[in-house]
């Protein structure tokens, strides 16, 4: 994902990277998520030299491609190739030979300072993406409800102190609004109801800086037109921040159009409609995977993944936004992704009429 200069100087400000504590290794054995990798993130950053990378006009993207001792790169390049096979086919590498690194670029920007390596299949030149981060125990957390509680499914793995993360396709937000947004191939409707949607996953399971530039767009072609989906592509604040309004998109100037365009287009009675049925949804999804997210929430739950100050201030703000005390006994971030959920489902179990029962038999 290439970085705009305005985005690279907010990410400049770094919130500090929270190790991955037992309870939540332990979750991530259980399900797989943590494997023996062959290359690791300390292993990457020993590269020989880097050369600015340069977009097609010739704008620096701040990243760099970076280059390995030639004695070096043959079995480093086999091993990200094994990382890919365990990322997409459990570990298959019969069918992973083909394959070959095309490049390996870093970025010095961001909480993750990630590598993005480029991996291309010789038969057809087709390319996929896949990055190397230093673990942080917040973007995992973060990395883990998006695949619970959202549409999206994520494949991610985790090694010690190494993150594994697919590349997620998509227009980022920005480009969206700058090219797309207005344009008459799309519904404006079908934006601002997925706007709405977008937003109440990021708030139900607190996940911040949802500004357009940490968010892709999804369009997909369909006999009636285009239809859109919204797909975070960054979590380092996942439940970090102090402030509640930091978890609502709306609120960022980055994505003041998009704001703007949905009251344009949307009825408030058919905005709530929408932020209710994802609502639903999230609830339905956690339903299924209940097991498993209630795991990972007695995790989250004992995991210092923000400073005290950072709870306090948010829990009182969302108090005050639920009108519910029940906030006001949370001690950690967990908590408070868990009281959203249980909340929710006061409300909406609270705002659904009860079916009258119909006449006795006999």
């Amino acid at each position: 994902m290439e970085l705009t200069p305005e985005a690279a100087r907010v990410r400049t400000k770094k919130k500090p990277s929270y190790p991955i504590g037992e309870d939540l290794r332990a979750y991530l054995r259980k399900f797989r998520r943590e494997r023996h990798l062959p290359v690791t993130y300390e292993r990457l950053r020993d590269f020989h030299e880097a050369i600015p990378l340069i977009d097609a006009d010739g704008r620096n993207t701040l990243w760099e491609s970076v280059a390995y001792r030639a004695a070096d790169m043959a079995a480093l390049n086999e091993d990200l190739k094994r990382i890919y096979a365990l990322l997409k086919v459990d570990g298959d590498f019969s069918v992973m030979q083909h394959l070959y690194i095309d490049r390996v670029d870093f970025c010095s920007f961001g909480n993750s300072t990630p590598f993005r390596i480029r991996i291309v299949n010789a038969y057809n030149d087709n390319q996929d993406y896949f990055y190397v981060k230093k673990a942080d125990a917040s973007r995992v957390y973060g990395l883990e409800l998006e695949h619970l509680l959202s549409p999206n499914r994520l494949n991610y793995l985790t090694h010690g102190n190494t993150l594994i993360e697919e590349h997620i396709a998509g227009l980022p937000g920005d480009v969206f609004i700058d090219h797309w947004l207005q344009s008459n191939e799309l519904r404006p409707i079908r934006i601002a109801k997925e706007l709405v949607k977008f937003q109440e996953r990021c708030f139900v399971r607190l996940l911040g800086d949802m500004r357009a530039y940490n968010f892709v767009v999804v369009l997909t072609p369909d006999f009636e037109g285009w239809q859109i989906r919204i797909r975070a592509m960054d979590f380092d604040q996942q439940s970090h921040h102090g402030r509640k309004n930091f978890y609502v998109p709306q609120y960022f100037i980055e994505n003041q159009p998009l704001a703007l365009f949905c009251a344009k287009h949307l009825h408030p009675k058919t905005a709530h409609q929408y932020q209710r049925e994802e609502q639903t949804l999230i609830l339905q999804r956690a339903e299924l995977a209940s097991a498993r997210l209630t795991t990972l929430l007695a995790a989250m739950q004992h995991d210092p993944i923000a400073p005290p100050e950072n709870v306090a201030s948010l829990r009182e703000g969302l108090a005050e936004h639920f009108q519910s005390k029940a906030y006001l006994n949370c001690e950690t971030m967990g908590a408070l992704v868990q009281e959203n959920l249980t909340s929710l489902r006061r409300q909406i179990d609270r705002d659904t009429p009860v079916a009258a029962s119909g006449p006795a038999n006999g």
